[in-house]
């Protein structure tokens, strides 16, 4: 009972601030990029929270659990150097398209394509549907066994908070509760780590071989076969995150034009604390020999374990900050989306913005029957979307680097990359192939840029 009551406080909270700090918007503008007014501090802790989808709260724990320091390494430094690398890049495509939206949408301005803006379009839209999913699927587990609810009720409980605050002000409301949800994220992880560690005898606990004790070392034959099975794939996947999902291109737009660099800085050591300290408990649950009922809710279980039961509120709000800072974003996301449909060039002001929350509800529904599919686990579908998002990787940064190509090329390649990357990719997770997962992503980052460039520089025939 006391878990429906946490999350209809936390509800109450997030609704209420929305309502206080910001107003309902009715303009497009506003609505999609904030003016383009976002100052550092509140958008640094956004891109944080906006960052700390589901695996970095649970998928940081299981594999500093099972995998050790090699695990918790090929998770957390690429999440945070993508970040880093991102950055130039967003400060090119502001240059270059300051009333800008849509990373789709520059592509269209830069070929213009609507075959680009297609693919493109496609990518981020279904990279926007499984992230959500992904969501909402490791919440309402986690919140179903907190609960005793079932996990459809629980996603679609989700769903709906999201929803509540995001559609009054659209990315001001997710920038603005985001911030409050990191501050939540970094309480609660100030208070459980040092807890855990105190409680068990002191830092002698921290185990950070894994509960084998075979992971301690990256160079190791178990720490390479940590990396080709997991820190390979899942480095490519993070390194194409931001450049494949719509969330930071709309932050980019959305930023003072002259803080995007501190902003995206700031906010990728915000988000190392979170699954560093994930990852810390995983270490501890590896020290002390306990075993969970699941690897990958192994942080929860834990804290259920040694702490006394009025800790899981503050657990419950960090994660349902962690997770819901991730869906409102990606509501936004897709609301921005729309603003490249064709239809929106008929449409008044009024009727694009019925439009833009229209596809809100759209997402969490579609989001809301995927991660109700039974056998789906969360470390599946992040490896999978994580590979679906480097579709666009090359493309996208050879073209904010100004190397030539052309509307076919880009094209060309990113079909490749779909048609024979992600296909290699999930066959290997599915049957558990660290070989076809690494050959996979590899063929999907690489061949959507490869192929662009050579089909770009065949010689065209004239007519």
């Amino acid at each position: 009972m006391y878990g429906i009551i946490v999350l209809i406080i936390y509800a109450l909270i997030i609704i209420g601030a929305t309502k206080i700090f910001t107003k309902s918007e009715r303009n497009g503008e506003s609505f999609h990029v904030g003016d383009r007014k976002m100052g550092t501090i509140v958008s640094a802790m956004s891109i944080a929270a906006t960052w700390i989808w589901a695996p970095a709260l649970f998928t940081s724990a299981e594999k500093a659990y099972i995998n050790g320091f090699a695990g918790l390494f090929w998770f957390l430094v690429p999440n945070v150097l993508c970040l880093m690398l991102f950055i130039p890049f967003a400060k090119k495509i502001r240059r270059e398209m300051p009333n800008g939206i849509t990373l789709s949408g520059y592509m269209h301005q830069k070929y213009n394509s609507n075959a680009v803006k297609k693919a493109y379009l496609f990518q981020l839209t279904a990279l926007t549907i499984l992230s959500t999913a992904v969501q909402l699927l490791a919440g309402g587990k986690i919140l179903s066994m907190v609960t005793g609810l079932p996990l459809g009720a629980m996603t679609v409980i989700l769903a709906v908070i999201a929803f509540s605050y995001s559609q009054i002000s659209g990315i001001k409301a997710s920038v603005f509760t985001d911030a409050i949800q990191m501050i939540f994220l970094l309480l609660a992880c100030a208070i459980f780590v040092p807890w855990a560690i105190r409680l068990n005898g002191g830092t002698p606990v921290i185990k950070m071989s894994g509960l084998s004790g075979e992971y301690g070392n990256l160079f190791s034959h178990k720490g390479l076969e940590v990396f080709m099975g997991f820190g390979l794939p899942t480095a490519i996947g993070l390194f194409a995150g931001p450049f494949g999902d719509q969330c930071f291109w709309q932050r980019a737009f959305s930023i003072r034009k002259d803080k995007i660099g501190k902003s995206f800085l700031l906010g990728a050591v915000m988000f190392a604390v979170v699954p560093l300290s994930m990852g810390i408990l995983g270490f501890i649950a590896a020290g002390t020999g306990f075993i969970p009922a699941d690897n990958g809710t192994v942080n929860f279980e834990l804290i259920q374990a040694i702490f006394p039961a009025w800790v899981i509120v503050p657990f419950m709000f960090m994660l349902i900050s962690g997770l819901l800072s991730t869906v409102d974003s990606n509501l936004c996301a897709i609301a921005s989306l729309t603003t490249d449909l064709k239809i929106t060039e008929m449409l008044k002001d009024k009727e694009k913005m019925v439009l833009a929350k229209t596809s809100m509800i759209v997402l969490l529904i579609i989001g809301i029957l995927i991660a109700n599919i039974p056998g789906l686990t969360v470390t599946h579908m992040f490896l999978f979307y994580c590979t679906l998002r480097a579709t666009t990787m090359l493309p996208t940064m050879l073209t904010l680097l100004n190397v030539r190509m052309t509307e076919a090329g880009v094209v060309a390649g990113i079909m490749t990359a779909f048609v024979v990357g992600l296909p290699i990719f999930a066959y290997g997770t599915i049957l558990g192939l660290s070989v076809y997962k690494t050959i996979g992503s590899l063929i999907t980052v690489l061949s959507s840029g490869i192929v662009a460039l050579i089909v770009s520089h065949i010689p065209r025939r004239k007519r």
